[in-house]
């Protein structure tokens, strides 16, 4: 027995039309939404792993309250003794977190049964005020703390030649290595070694020179114009052969640029010594102390002036 069958209808156009449109609609709003997706992602992706101006780890508002202190009328002298009122107050908020922080590990001298080799720190506070007029401070170490150069709540150094596949990095390991070899032929006690010897010591002399003058090219500071100078540049008065070891590496340069990168307005700085002194110095634990002149007052110089 035969089914019956159904007959076809004709398609109405207009109802096609209609559905096509609804389609064309529905992708449309696909496509949107998914275009929303990936920027919301990409703007998730950012707020992580880009570094973020006036960031709470380094614009530090105050706990104390500073609405008692006048705010001085210019940035202090940063090789003057004493220290204005709002740096002390910064400064005792700085040190009550160097007491408690469990963050990392340093050995001041401080505390008795503590590992690793004593090392007294210089630091630094700079009193600043953001775009939004709000006044807090920044926080700086001389060198490096805990082993190295970056530490939350800390500004980052002006130059970090220490980061993994950086050219201060192979240039010592390329030293090393010339070290190694002049000292394996010196240990053979052959007259034979002697030129190679002093071919080594040539080139490590020439390696040496390049991987300074590398360095002091890439240490480059701001002023209050938004000028640029290199550490050598800065350095070019008679009395400086090169620039002293260490220099760009401490507390006040390291605030100042930070504060202009970031558009944030200097109001007062203050430098203070924390745990023992090394032998060779008299620093006291956390007394205030003006900015060195060997290294910093060239830097400074030119960072202040406009």
């Amino acid at each position: 027995m035969r089914l019956p069958t159904r007959a076809n209808k004709p398609v109405n156009s207009s109802n096609l039309h209609v559905f096509l449109m609804y389609m064309v609609k529905l992708l449309q709003c696909f496509a949107h939404g998914f275009l929303c997706f990936l920027f919301l992602v990409r703007v998730t992706f950012n707020s992580y792993c880009t570094p973020i101006k006036n960031s709470p780890f380094v614009f530090t508002t105050f706990l104390s309250s500073i609405e008692h202190v006048p705010l001085p009328d210019q940035l202090n002298d940063p090789f003057e003794h004493r220290p204005h009122p709002l740096c002390v107050i910064a400064a005792q908020e700085l040190q009550e977190y160097l007491k408690n922080q469990t963050e990392w590990h340093h050995n001041f001298g401080l505390e008795d049964g503590l590992h690793g080799t004593i090392v007294g720190k210089m630091f630094g506070v700079l009193v600043v005020k953001n775009e939004m007029n709000e006044v807090g401070y920044l926080s700086a170490y001389s060198g490096k703390l805990a082993g190295g150069y970056h530490q939350s709540r800390f500004v980052p150094p002006v130059f970090d030649g220490l980061h993994k596949g950086s050219f201060l990095n192979v240039g010592m390991t390329e030293l090393t290595r010339i070290n190694e070899q002049i000292e394996l032929l010196q240990e053979m006690h052959e007259e034979s070694n002697e030129e190679a010897i002093s071919l080594l010591k040539e080139a490590r002399k020439s390696q040496s020179n390049q991987l300074h003058a590398k360095l002091y090219d890439s240490f480059i500071f701001l002023n209050r114009s938004g000028e640029k100078k290199s550490l050598r540049e800065i350095f070019t008065s008679p009395h400086y052969k090169n620039p002293p070891a260490g220099a760009g590496e401490c507390s006040a340069p390291k605030l100042l640029q930070y504060a202009y990168l970031n558009n944030l307005i200097p109001i007062a700085v203050a430098e203070f010594w924390w745990g023992q002194s090394p032998k060779t110095d008299t620093w006291k634990h956390g007394e205030y102390y003006p900015a060195c002149k060997e290294k910093c007052k060239p830097i400074l110089g030119f960072m202040l002036s406009t």
